[in-house]
């Protein structure tokens, strides 16, 4: 029964991002505005929700158990930019290495692309750095909450200079467009902001109630294998929930929609960079577990590789498989740690 609701999940996971890239494309073409604004917030924001709320309802909504909730909300915290940067970039330099071979380019556009990543990492930074703080600290508390209100400042910094962008990249060519019909509209609906927005309701509707059905099999999976619910948020939860990020970028970038792509992937990187730690540093004790501190490390040296190479000579397809190197090397050191 555990693994029905794992594979049901998954089920709707990719169905959901399926609706909701459709609708993002149709809502980005009647708004007029950007690729990299819908790539990197609405489309980020929206397939981040997953994500997102296995913190959030196991943090104030979980299991009985406070300590369980914490480990699996902390794991989830710290895994979900994880599987991004490594995993999810590498899945799609996969999906166009036989169209691009291993030195064909990734083209998204390079100042949001590029603005992406700095803010991550600033921000990321920031969130580790509270990892510092001692518990027992008499201002810990208010270290941390002043930590966590700058990390949501950041980030709305971040929308408001991404949204400022969009005139201009849009007369630069880089109006999204859409190239499908809706779906919604195959069934005789008409293509309307109404219909369009319902179908992202309905996308979203199905990511959460997947996200709400894995914070329970996690729990039973971590008494049943005898592994901490920390290990499995920090390995399968991502896995899981970042899959309509990575079925999203898949789907653009082999349609050439690069920047649509990439600024999928790297708009939620800072959503979840800047949000997840400010909720995690206000509803949990934030200390560095060696599980914790492994995919910091890992989750910092990636977004790094990339941001060296985006101010380079220009991503290429081989660069997202360095990218898959550092999520298995994360891989091994989290295995190696149960045996």
């Amino acid at each position: 029964m555990i693994w029905l609701l794992l594979l049901g999940s998954l089920a709707a996971i990719l169905i959901a991002a399926e609706f909701f890239t459709n609708a993002l494309e149709h809502l980005g073409e009647r708004l007029g505005i950007s690729e990299g604004v819908t790539g990197s917030l609405f489309a980020a924001v929206g397939t981040a929700m997953p994500e997102t709320m296995v913190p959030v309802l196991a943090l104030m909504a979980g299991t009985d158990d406070p300590a369980l909730n914490q480990e699996i909300g902390v794991g989830a915290i710290f895994g979900a930019p994880l599987m991004l940067v490594t995993l999810v970039m590498s899945l799609t330099g996969v999906a166009v290495l036989r169209l691009r071979g291993l030195r064909g380019d990734i083209t998204p556009e390079a100042s949001g692309f590029r603005r992406d990543l700095t803010v991550f990492l600033v921000a990321f930074l920031l969130a580790g750095l509270a990892l510092l703080i001692p518990p027992d600290w008499t201002y810990g508390g208010l270290a941390r909450a002043i930590v966590a209100i700058t990390l949501v400042f950041i980030y709305f910094l971040y929308v408001l200079t991404t949204l400022r962008s969009s005139a201009g990249l849009v007369e630069q060519g880089h109006a999204t467009e859409a190239h499908h019909d809706m779906f919604l509209a195959r069934l005789g609906l008409p293509t309307g902001l109404p219909v369009i927005l319902l179908q992202l309701a309905l996308g979203l509707g199905v990511l959460v109630a997947g996200a709400k059905g894995f914070i329970h099999v996690v729990h039973q999976l971590s008494d049943h294998l005898a592994i901490s619910a920390l290990l499995l948020s920090l390995l399968i939860i991502p896995v899981a929930t970042e899959l309509p990020e990575n079925v999203n970028s898949v789907l653009w970038i082999r349609r050439r929609k690069d920047t649509l792509a990439m600024g999928n992937i790297t708009g939620a990187m800072v959503f979840q960079g800047t949000t997840l730690p400010a909720l995690g540093l206000l509803l949990t004790s934030w200390q560095p577990q060696p599980a914790v501190l492994a995919a910091y490390a890992t989750t910092v040296a990636g977004a790094l590789w990339l941001r060296l190479q985006a101010s380079g000579r220009g991503l290429k397809v081989w660069h997202l498989g360095v990218s898959g190197l550092l999520y298995l090397a994360f891989l091994s050191m989290a295995l190696s740690g149960l045996s």
